[in-house]
């Protein structure tokens, strides 16, 4: 039997809307537990221009020093590092520095990583618009054949005409159909990290 995981979902630039709130929820009916760690503290913008401008103003060195303080006391029971777009470029981060974290799961976004990073199988799951103007192909390849030479077990999920930030139905972005598939592929990525068979 899948034993419940521990989740830390990060926000995206647009910082901690309502869509976050309602994934968190939608995880924990599945039985896991899921922090959302307010990286902006209280502020949230309505369009992108405004979100990234208050990630700027904040810093990523900032808003990472937040994320990691967020997940520090939660790293030792093991850890799937999740997040939206800039959340997820974060969530790889932080997964990838915690020799203890259980999986990876990034809606909407990564982040370069290292050469010398190493993981020792990681699950990851990536899904994405395609095309996606923040996460280019070139950039995914590139990313997907990086993330393997580090040890990582990547899956890239793919949803065609969709818009980048495509689960937040709040947003111009959202795709029900691609949303819901993400949703149910994403609690079988949880279930086989509970289970072990990740």
């Amino acid at each position: 039997m899948a034993s419940p995981t521990t989740i830390v979902l990060f926000h995206s630039a647009y910082g901690l809307r309502p869509a976050v709130h309602a994934a968190a929820d939608r995880l924990r009916a599945a039985g896991h537990e899921v922090h959302v760690p307010d990286l902006y503290e209280g502020r949230t913008a309505d369009t992108v221009e405004d979100g990234m401008a208050i990630k700027d103003e904040i810093g990523r060195e900032e808003l990472l020093r937040r994320a990691v303080t967020a997940a520090a006391p939660l790293s030792d029971r093991g850890v799937v590092y999740a997040g939206f777009s800039l959340g997820g470029s974060i969530a790889q981060n932080l997964a990838l520095n915690d020799e203890k974290a259980r999986g990876l799961l990034l809606l909407h976004g990564t982040s370069d990583l290292a050469e010398d990073t190493a993981v020792d199988e990681l699950p990851v799951q990536l899904h994405v618009a395609d095309p996606d103007p923040f996460e280019p192909h070139d950039w995914l390849n590139a990313w997907y054949l990086r993330m393997g030479r580090a040890g990582a077990d990547v899956e890239v999920h793919r949803y065609q005409g969709a818009g980048h930030l495509f689960t937040d139905p709040d947003l111009p972005d959202y795709d029900a159909e691609a949303a819901e598939a993400t949703w149910r592929v994403t609690l079988g990525f949880l279930e086989d990290i509970g289970s072990g068979r990740s």
